[in-house]
């Protein structure tokens, strides 16, 4: 069944990360800070596991738990904080809203239906609330390695980082108030529920998973600007160049997809296009919905009358169509370019830089949405031409003695 799928493999892959980093900090409570070089290696379990979850995602993009897979994609590499500083709390909490993104889709779908998505997703997000907490108390403003250990080296160390038992486990601190709920099909309790739940349980644990780690000053960093996502890549400096130490492993070479376009049931996918300028879809009908993922220098024009259109880790993209009666969506792209011929209400905005949008005269009504986003206009068709407007990216909030008021900031030259 579905649920027992999605609360199995993703979820073992969730706890396998987890138990790496815990042995990891086990690690940095005994050790000394090692030298740059070493540190990449080091890491580079932690690395792994992230990499086998967002790929996991990738594999699975025709799944009806789509959302629910990239909700933990997007936040896993929260586990990078600790190659984070000064603010490695606040990086936590970035990824957790990465993921808030999809999870509020899960509550849109499932509110009304199924309440077992519901307790999934406050049960998932509250794991992030509590590695924050921890990381306040222990780490605040990075990684604190242990002052009188000797200092941690590959070959000390790695073999025990890999098996996750570097140390002997500290003592059981009091568990959080009840496990999240797990997924369950209706046919009762068996083998892979208890196990779920176990496995739930011990992920909730959130900061109590490392609770037994002593506290150190906190003279000895890492450095800023994580990069978990790569294969081991080299920690890097706030104040230094982002060339990577030839000391560094290589990164992995990146892998080469097919390109896709192609009606999957109700759902268009046009994915991993490049320099591809004559894409067209014809053949649209009202309950289809498009789902176009990492293309690039390319162009796509879709004629007709479709539900929704969704733009995700796309470049130089873009896109012309008719009709859209719900919303078109840009997620984690750059340099957008959205024409609309006829209407559409919304249009969201998330995690991109640089988006134009040409409005036509039937969708001067359009709703814009954006968030985390930069360099957005809007172009408004007046006189046979087209009049650029600026979405503001700056907001000032003053309390009026009641709530507070939030509007735009005008920069003054």
């Amino acid at each position: 069944c579905i649920y027992e799928w999605l609360s199995s493999m993703p979820a073992e892959m969730v706890r396998a990360a987890f138990q790496a980093q815990r042995a990891f900090l086990l690690l940095v409570s005994q050790y000394q800070e090692p030298q740059e070089s070493e540190m990449a290696v080091l890491l580079k379990p932690i690395s792994d596991k992230i990499q086998e979850i967002q790929t996991f995602r990738e594999r699975n993009r025709g799944s009806k738990m789509f959302n629910h897979l990239s909700a933990v994609s997007e936040s896993i590499p929260a586990l990078g904080w600790i190659t984070v500083s000064p603010k490695p709390g606040p990086y936590v909490k970035e990824m957790n809203d990465a993921a808030t993104f999809y999870t509020n889709r899960v509550l849109k779908d499932y509110k009304n239906s199924d309440l077992r998505h519901v307790d999934w997703v406050k049960s998932y997000l509250n794991i992030w609330t509590e590695l924050q907490a921890y990381i306040k108390e222990h780490h605040t403003t990075g990684l604190t390695w242990s002052k009188t250990g000797p200092t941690a080296s590959t070959a000390s160390v790695l073999s025990t980082l890999t098996s996750g038992q570097c140390f002997p486990p500290p003592s059981p601190p009091p568990l959080p108030p009840g496990p999240p709920p797990v997924f369950d099909t209706e046919s009762g309790k068996d083998e892979a529920t208890t196990s779920r739940s176990a496995l739930f349980a011990q992920l909730n644990q959130g900061e109590a998973i490392t609770k037994g780690l002593r506290h150190v000053s906190d003279d000895q960093k890492t450095h800023k600007n994580p990069n978990l996502r790569a294969q081991g890549p080299p920690v890097r400096s706030p104040t230094k160049s982002h060339t990577p130490s030839p000391t560094s492993p290589k990164n992995s070479p990146q892998q080469i997809h097919s390109p896709l376009l192609e009606l999957e049931g109700k759902k268009w996918r046009v994915e991993y296009q490049e320099d591809k300028n004559d894409l067209v879809i014809t053949d649209t009908e009202l309950k289809q919905v498009a789902y176009i993922f990492k293309c690039n220098k390319s162009t796509l024009q879709m004629k007709g009358k479709i539900n929704s259109i969704t733009i995700d880790n796309c470049r130089k993209f873009g896109l012309l169509f008719d009709n859209v009666v719900g919303i078109v969506e840009v997620i984690n792209s750059r340099d957008i370019q959205i024409q609309v011929m006829g209407k559409v209400p919304t249009i969201s905005i998330n995690k991109t830089e640089g988006c134009h949008i040409y409005l036509s005269e039937d969708s001067l009504d359009c709703e814009i949405v954006s968030a985390k986003s930069s360099e957005m206009n809007i172009l408004i068709p007046l006189n046979g031409d087209y009049k650029e407007f600026p979405v503001p990216e700056q907001f000032k909030t003053a309390w009026d003695g009641s709530k507070l008021v939030t509007e735009p900031a005008e920069i003054v030259g």
